[in-house]
């Protein structure tokens, strides 16, 4: 059995709300070889942090959804525009309305999640849990646009004391917006390090990419 065998075995139990749990594949510098035997194994749905990346990439493997799960710049929107299944990191009004505007624009309407930095954390991006349910109020009536839910990046930390009530601040929220909306449907929480943790708190999406192609190699120093 391979690890992804492993992992898709162990996500199939799915989260004691008794919701499947998807594994998006993270393929930050991993080749397209690499990807197509993940998507051999068994991988549906691919993500990557990086535009040129994805870019680079799109045309090379089939037969998996595509999701964009980095940091993005509203002038890169339009490379990814028709082309993902899920952008899960949309941290600003801003973005989400560029990415509104560019889908309305090409006919068509564009699924995402709204970034949340959970941990209140200077170094990462995302709407502060404040104002997360205020973005989707917000948010939820744009042309070109569908919330499909909320995407959180954990403090790194193994500290389960730590962990438990951030995760458990997510499924609430997520509870809250299921609630007024049926296009709810994902809570994408969870990597390599805290996946288990996090389906265990109610995530419904995790983005795995250390799990299942092992630790990227260091760069080459001449």
């Amino acid at each position: 059995m391979t690890e992804v065998e492993r992992i898709l075995e162990k996500l199939g139990k799915g989260n004691p709300f008794g919701e499947k749990v998807t594994l998006v594949a993270a393929t930050k510098t991993r080749t397209p070889g690499e990807i197509r035997r993940a998507v051999e194994a068994g991988v549906t749905d691919i993500g990557e942090n990086k535009v040129q990346e994805f870019c680079e990439k799109y045309g090379l493997v089939s037969g998996a959804r595509w999701h964009f799960i980095g940091h993005l710049q509203r002038n890169k929107v339009k490379y990814l525009i028709g082309k993902t299944f899920l952008i899960h990191s949309v941290d600003s009004d801003a973005l989400a309305e560029e990415i509104a505007r560019r889908s309305k624009r090409a006919g068509i309407v564009t699924d995402v999640l709204l970034e949340v930095n959970i941990g209140a954390e200077k170094s990462k991006s995302g709407y502060p849990l404040s104002d997360a349910m205020g973005a989707f109020l917000r948010l939820s009536a744009a042309e070109g646009l569908r919330i499909r839910g909320f995407m959180a990046m954990l403090p790194d930390t193994k500290d389960e004391k730590t962990l438990i009530p951030l995760c458990d601040e997510m499924r609430r929220l997520y509870e809250r917006a299921k609630a007024l909306s049926p296009l709810v449907e994902y809570l994408s929480m969870g990597m390599s390090g805290d996946y288990e943790l996090c389906i265990t708190r109610g995530a419904n999406m995790v983005r795995l990419g250390t799990a299942i192609f092992g630790e990227r190699p260091l760069p080459h120093k001449s």
